[in-house]
């Protein structure tokens, strides 16, 4: 008998862990398959930022990896050995204001712990060997540790599983992009011992000609010590050793006398990459998420991130698509939103000077510039706003429409968490009316009456609720009167339109949400 199941995620990585465990919050029948026999026990990425912290608290790990981790409130930027400035992380509006730090194996094992939590453990050791694909789901041979065989069926299959994904292969979806020539990362867990602060939450960043060094704390002690540096030899693959190490720290820094100490358990790595987009995250009954999608130089360490937002966006999408509560042409935008998250971000990290290795002539404009951008307020607030994400938004896409005044907030962006008091009075922070499992309906009152949404909103099987406030405090919050606001799952706002707009807001219930009458059963 083949066994039958809603969804099959090959890949239990950050990425397919997340999602797995956001479907099941939604009641879904997920199997997780993984070739390796357990949870990375190599730290690789260091950073979770704030954006991704909140879509881990929408999946219910956010307090165990707050927990776990180390917060980094700043940032200190150095060009040839001098202090050019500190910046502040904090970004207001959030109940994540500083990034984490925190290492991926410690990440994942808390990831895993929430899905056992949720139902059955990964398939460890469980390789995909094959995977067919049709108009109404998917079936996916798997090998397990004890060499046996057996087919699984499912609805739907998303590929989580990396660069070399099966599931992308299978479907022949192109992998375009190049390597990324003369760069490679080099990276250790030490302690210093050094001229520079030992701040515990402070990321210094040294640039000096041909090397950035990025060194950030540990939990547990110690620092993260990561350079993008040329590439002489190409054909080198051995991990650093202390001493290559330490060349390059005392070259970035200036400071001759540098040593460091590798921390217990010792970690090194020397990488190099390929900046890769599929063609495509969807086919048919068949996904794509995380690195299997696209891979990029972890120039900002946004390459979790971006597959821990993949699964945020996917996991809503695909839970309502497969329980008749939205049409399916949902799982569409997943695609188009996601490839254009991660050519933006890979566009922006191209450009991100300040990670990347300088030549002479930037090194000498960052001399001179650096003191004078650092102290900006605005280009501070750009800098926050895109390591953060709270920039990235999905005003393109087929899922947003805007019928509203101008402002500082439109469809398509990620609602802020600002305070709001209700009709009864009681002060609450916009967040806290949001919910993964629902859609939300904001009204804001003020400027004009609103209309009543109740008997429209019932004829759909959204799950949706309605909110009637008024916002509180800045200009932000003060330009949202007379507003009405839908918010998708994953807080970003699908539908903005003046609070009275009701053919605004049954056209967009039309277009996406299935009429209960349609609903199964």
């Amino acid at each position: 008998m083949v066994e039958v199941r809603d969804v099959v995620v090959v890949g239990a990585g950050p990425t397919g862990l997340a999602l797995a465990i956001a479907l099941r919050r939604y009641g879904l029948d997920v199997l997780v398959v993984e070739k390796e026999p357990g949870t990375k026990k190599e730290p690789r990425a260091s950073i979770i930022w704030q954006r991704a912290l909140e879509a881990m608290r929408d999946l219910g790990c956010a307090d165990d990896l707050a927990g776990a981790g180390l917060v980094v409130r700043r940032g200190a930027f150095r060009v040839r050995g001098r202090l050019c400035g500190e910046y502040d992380m904090a970004m207001p509006g959030t109940a994540f204001p500083c990034p984490l730090s925190i290492e991926q194996d410690a990440t994942e094992r808390l990831l895993r712990r929430r899905l056992r939590a949720l139902g059955d453990d990964v398939g460890w050791a469980t390789e995909a060997v094959a995977v067919r694909v049709g108009a109404d789901g998917a079936e996916v041979d798997l090998r397990g540790p004890d060499g046996r065989g057996r087919t699984v069926a499912c609805r739907w299959l998303v590929g989580c599983e990396g660069a070399h994904s099966i599931v992308r292969k299978t479907l022949g979806i192109p992998f375009d992009g190049e390597r990324r020539a003369d760069l490679q990362a080099v990276q250790m867990n030490a302690k210093p011992d050094w001229r520079f602060p030992q701040d515990p939450h402070l990321t210094q960043i040294f640039l000096h000609r041909g090397v950035s060094l990025i060194v950030s704390p540990l939990p547990g002690g110690g620092h993260r010590f990561f350079a993008f540096r040329d590439d002489p030899e190409p054909r080198l693959e051995e991990p650093p050793s202390t001493d290559e190490m330490r060349e390059l720290v005392v070259r970035a820094t200036g400071d001759p006398d540098v040593r460091l100490v590798p921390t217990t358990p010792p970690w090194t790595n020397r990488a190099r990459f390929h900046d890769r987009l599929a063609a495509s995250l969807r086919h048919g009954a068949a996904l794509l998420a995380g690195d299997s999608a696209h891979l990029w130089a972890p120039v900002g360490g946004h390459g979790l991130n971006a597959g821990l937002c993949a699964a945020h966006n996917l996991g809503w999408k695909l839970a309502a698509v497969h329980q008749g509560r939205c049409r399916e042409t949902l799982l569409d935008t997943y695609s188009a939103e996601q490839r254009r998250t991660a050519a933006g971000v890979m566009r922006d990290m191209r450009h991100n000077l300040t990670e990347l290795p300088p030549g002479p002539l930037t090194l000498a404009a960052l001399s001179l510039a650096a003191p004078v951008v650092i102290g900006s307020r605005r280009a501070e607030r750009r800098t926050r706003l895109m390591m953060s994400d709270f920039a990235r938004h999905h005003r393109p896409s087929a899922l947003t429409t805007d019928t509203g005044r101008r402002g500082p907030l439109r469809a398509g962006d990620r609602l802020p968490d600002l305070p709001v008091r209700e009709r009864d009075g009681t002060r609450r922070r916009l967040h806290d009316l949001l919910s993964y499992r629902r859609w939300t309906l904001l009204v804001f009152e003020g400027r004009g009456g609103g209309a009543e949404f109740r008997g429209l909103v019932e004829r759909y099987g959204a799950g949706l609720r309605t909110f009637r406030v008024r916002a509180e405090g800045d200009a932000a919050g003060a330009a949202l009167a007379g507003t009405l606001l839908l918010v998708r799952p994953d807080g970003y706002v699908g539908l903005r339109a003046p609070s009275g707009d009701r053919d605004a807001l049954a056209g967009y219930l039309e277009r996406w949400f299935a009429p209960r009458r349609d609903l199964p059963g």
